[in-house]
């Protein structure tokens, strides 16, 4: 009799199905999305990586909060609204706007892989935090994932490398970074 698998918890960056961004102008790596079946208008909250290669307009998500964070490249200036700028040159700073707004890009110079977290605003709040300092890192309760943006970071269920993800489930709410290692540890707060 074979005994039930363990179902595990972290999820390899190249196992990430790569979809089309919801306005068909460009791609991203789709790594969580709650519901597990949901698409890109019916979801509580989604994470993802994309690329950015030109300068197409973000897709709108009408009520879903955005948060996004450069990874790799130059990184590009966005246009919110055709009048608010903020440039996004700097890596591993999360930047938080409105999903119906209107985006336009320039990029600094070339492509770039951003992280994107986007939640329902009606029902959710969600954060990205950045952990940096190597070491054990104890998670906040709201911690639902955490993604290694670079380096190694072990977790209770094994270890990740740059583009992993750990989804954390009854195992103990803590990470250890690290030499050079940086993670962005998702928080959601249901508000419903």
């Amino acid at each position: 009799m074979n005994k039930p698998r363990k179902h595990s918890s972290i999820v390899r960056g190249h196992d990430c199905p790569i979809v089309p961004w919801k306005n068909g102008m460009g791609m991203t790596q789709e790594i969580a999305v709650q519901p597990s079946k949901s698409d890109a208008d019916d979801f509580l909250w989604r994470v993802s990586v994309a690329e950015v290669n030109s300068a197409a307009p973000f897709s709108s998500f009408s009520g879903i909060d955005r948060h996004i964070v450069l990874l790799q490249g130059a990184g590009f200036t966005m246009t919110l609204d055709g009048s608010r700028a903020h440039t996004l040159d700097t890596p591993f700073v999360p930047f938080a706007f409105a999903g119906e707004a209107a985006v336009a890009v320039t990029l600094v110079d070339g492509a770039t892989r951003d992280f994107n977290l986007m939640v329902q605003r009606t029902e959710a709040r969600g954060d990205v935090v950045v952990l940096s300092e190597p070491g054990v890192h104890r998670l906040e309760p709201e911690v639902v994932l955490v993604y290694a943006a670079r380096g190694e970071i072990s977790t209770p269920d094994g270890m990740l490398r740059t583009g992993d993800t750990w989804r954390r489930g009854p195992a103990p709410p803590q990470i250890t970074l690290h030499d050079g290692a940086i993670a962005l540890a998702i928080g959601i707060r249901l508000t419903v």
